[in-house]
C-alpha cells in the first residue's frame, strides 16, 4: 500500500511541477525600480543573503516572487539536487526544510531565517519602500 501511495504522489508531482513552474514564469511581477544609488546599496546589501530553495517547492516559488517584484539580487541556491547546498543547509540550520534564508550580519553572526512569510516579511521591512519605488 505505501508503494502505491508513493507512486501517486510522485506522478502528480510529475504532472504538476511543470504546470506551477509555467504558471510562475508567465505571471512573474515587475520589479521595484530604485535609483541607481539606492540599488547599488541593496545590491550591496543583498549580497549577505543566500535562498535555499527547490525550484518546484509552491512555497519557494512565492518567495522568489516576492524577491522579484522588490528587486533583490539575492543567491539562490537548490537544495534538492546541489548536495553542497544541500549538506550546509543541514549544518546551518539544523534541517533540510525550504524555503530558508541564510542572513550574514555584519558581525559575522548568521541567521537561518525558515517559513516562507516570515522571509518575505523580513524582506519587504528592509528592502520595501512602497512610497519611493515605482514599478516598472
Amino acid at each position: 500500500m505505501r508503494i502505491l501511495i508513493r507512486t501517486f504522489f510522485r506522478a502528480l508531482r510529475a504532472v504538476l511541477t511543470p504546470i506551477l513552474l509555467l504558471g510562475d514564469k508567465l505571471t512573474t511581477p515587475k520589479s521595484m525600480e530604485r535609483d541607481p544609488a539606492e540599488q547599488a546599496k541593496v545590491d550591496a546589501e543583498t549580497r549577505h543573503l543566500a535562498l535555499y530553495q527547490f525550484v518546484a517547492c509552491p512555497f519557494c516559488v512565492k518567495t522568489r516572487r516576492a524577491i522579484k517584484r522588490l528587486g533583490l539580487n539575492i543567491e539562490l541556491r537548490d537544495a534538492q539536487l546541489d548536495t553542497e547546498h544541500r549538506q550546509a543547509l543541514l549544518e546551518g540550520g539544523g534541517k533540510i526544510q525550504v524555503p530558508c534564508l541564510r542572513i550574514e550580519h555584519p558581525d559575522g553572526r548568521v541567521e537561518w531565517m525558515y517559513e516562507s512569510s516570515d522571509i518575505i516579511q523580513y524582506l519587504e521591512e528592509r528592502f520595501g519602500n512602497p512610497g519611493a519605488a515605482v514599478t516598472r
